[in-house]
Parts: C-alpha cells; structure tokens; sequence
C-alpha cells in the first residue's frame, strides 16, 4: 500500500475507533443560557477521595460545525472522570444548523460561538459548585480537541483580547492551565493548509472579515498569555497537521512564552480523546500535571 493511501486507511481506523465507544450520560447537566446548546454537561469523579478534585473544562472539536456536538466526547469526559477528574463538558452555538446532509455546513457562527464560549466559562464556577460539590474550581485545566484546543487556548487569552471587544477580561483567568489537543491555533497556517476546508476562514465570517476579526480570534495573535499551556499533537495527524501547533508553538516563544509541545509519533488525529488509545493517557497526564 503506497503511503499516502497507508497514512490514510490508519487515520479512518483511529477516527472509526473513537466513535465506537457508547456515549456516557452526565451527573448533572446545567444551562448557561436560553438557547439549547447552551448547556454544560457535568461528570463527577469517580474516584474515592476526601480532597475536592480538580475541575477539568473541556470544549469538544468538529470544525465549530452543528453536526458534530459534544456527544461525541462524552467518552473521553467518562475516561477523564476516572481518572480523578470532575469534568465540565460545554456545549456551544456551532455552524451549519438544518444544511442539507451530505453537505459541508459553514463553521461556527459569528459571533455566537464566542459569545456561548464566553459566558460558559463565566459562568462556570457557580454552576460547578451547584452541580459538582466535589469539584475544586481553583484547579481548573482547560482542555478542547481540534476546533475545541482552538476555543481552550481563545478562552484562556481574553485578558488579551482588543479593548473594544465584548469578551475581553480585566485580567488574566484563574486557571491551572490549558491543555490542547490538536488545536486549530494559528488561522495563517490552517487556512494556507486548508484545515476542515477552510473552517477558520468560514468561522470568521469568510474572506473580507478574516484579518479584521483575526485580533479577537486567533491565538497565535493573543500571546503571551502568562498562563501554563501545552499542546499534545499527533504526528501522523492529517486532520489538523503538526505545522499548526507548530506554528503557534513559534508565535509563543516569539512573544516570549514557552508553551509545552508534546508531539506524539505514529499517531493521528483522534486518538487524543479515544480512550482506548494510549494518546489518550498521555494527555490525562498532561492534565494532571498542571492541575494536581
């Protein structure tokens, strides 16, 4: 089997494989909003203990596109629950609601999907405290997969965000860390890559907005952040390739930032939320590293 056509019957096995586990249903599950994607799923940790444990926030992927939900990383929020882990899973406003199927729905929506990403994490540690007792939300990891490393890495740089925009923060967050998977975190490099058919162009509202809204998105842009992040990447990714994380990676140190980059040999894209995949361990690890 030549190469490419190898490279790409092991990346439909590692997808096929992490969307072959059973969803897991939450404890407990709130809303942040009035629209129904605005909802957090919460998975208490299954682990004994007197200590509280550290609440780990994930943000699933799928291109900031309605036909892939969080669902799909129910699993992967299960695995983190066992591992110790209470966990936070946020639904947001997505692109491509009602397209016709077997069509490619336009990402995200503008500015919707900034707006729910926003107002999940504000207000993340009152719904914490009611629907997880057990969860310390002074150790909080943010975690998010593909389009969701993107929106991990977004929400943990607000404080750097334009004076005039909605999102901004006073501050830097309260935050352990991030920990993103395969992140869509330079939109230069994913769009001259062409990354889920150029998802971060459609995210930003197509071309004639993309270097205007740039500033308020991309977090190649939004550095140094001052706060612990690493990026877990497949080498053999052919989703979101290594060049992305590597470029932002570049535009960290430039800032002066050093961001932890974890390339992972022989591995692709979905074997990071896949929990029976040993990427999968690698990244709890990580986790724990900055939240424990």
């Amino acid at each position: 089997m030549p190469d490419d056509a190898a490279a790409a019957a092991r990346a439909a096995a590692e997808e096929e494989s992490a969307f072959s586990h059973d969803p897991v249903d939450p404890d407990a599950t709130a809303s942040y909003g009035t629209h129904p994607d605005q909802v957090i799923d919460f998975y208490a940790p299954r682990t004994a203990g007197d200590t509280e444990a550290p609440l780990v926030v994930v943000l699933h992927g799928g291109a900031w596109r309605a036909r892939y939900d969080r669902r799909h990383v129910t699993p992967f929020a299960g695995f983190l629950a066992r591992r110790g882990f209470a966990v936070a899973n946020v639904e947001y406003r997505r692109g491509g609601d009602g397209e016709p199927e077997g069509d490619t729905p336009p990402a995200g929506r503008w500015p919707d999907t900034f707006e729910d990403v926003a107002a999940a994490l504000d207000a993340l540690p009152d719904l914490a405290r009611t629907a997880l007792p057990g969860a310390d939300a002074r150790r909080t990891v943010l975690t998010g997969h593909s389009a969701g490393g993107h929106l991990a890495l977004w929400a943990a740089a607000r404080h750097l965000l334009p004076a005039d925009s909605p999102w901004r923060l006073p501050e830097a967050a309260p935050l352990r860390g991030v920990v993103a998977l395969a992140p869509i975190a330079d939109f230069t490099t994913a769009e001259r890559l062409a990354v889920c058919e150029h998802a971060s162009l459609q995210l930003l509202g197509g071309p004639e907005h993309f270097e205007h809204r740039r500033p308020y998105t991309d977090p190649a842009l939004l550095l140094p952040t001052g706060i612990a992040t690493t990026v877990v990447q497949g080498r053999a990714d052919l989703v979101v390739p290594e060049a992305v994380a590597e470029a932002y990676a570049d535009a960290a140190a430039t800032a002066g930032e050093m961001v932890g980059l974890t390339l992972l040999a022989d591995v692709g894209h979905f074997p990071l939320i896949d929990p029976s995949a040993d990427a999968c361990a690698v990244v709890a690890e990580e986790i724990a590293q900055l939240a424990w």
